[in-house]
């Protein structure tokens, strides 16, 4: 599966519609960001089950603020609608694949649990 490009608006419904979601926050400018393209895309063609979206800081700076990206590239990865990775800079491909591996490996029931008593104590 080739990357795709996500705004604010389908920033929402890509993680809604989808069990797992890695999104790279870049910008053109960037060289790390750059440079990190090229395994971010061929990571997406290994991984069929995993959606790569990317964002454009330059052209979604709101999207960019909600997300409190202060460094790029930012990578985030979603299951099933939680936030269980963000990490600023460029991965090589084996750490890539090591991030996927944990976040495919993930055992959701126990994740839920956690956000689930999190968000009762802050209440």
């Amino acid at each position: 599966m080739a990357t795709v490009n996500i705004t604010a608006e389908s920033f929402g419904p890509t993680i809604e519609n989808n069990d797992i979601v890695l999104v790279d926050f870049w910008a053109s400018w960037c060289q790390p960001c750059v440079r990190f393209a090229p395994t971010f895309e061929a990571a997406s063609e290994k991984h069929d089950d995993v959606v790569f979206a990317k964002v454009d800081t330059e052209a979604e700076q709101q999207l960019a603020a909600e997300a409190n990206i202060t460094s790029i590239p930012t990578l985030m990865a979603f299951r099933e609608k939680v936030l269980v990775f963000a990490q600023p800079g460029a991965l090589n491909a084996s750490q890539l694949d090591e991030v996927l591996a944990a976040v495919k490996g993930l055992d959701m029931a126990d994740v839920h649990a956690q956000v689930a008593k999190q968000q009762a104590e802050a209440n």
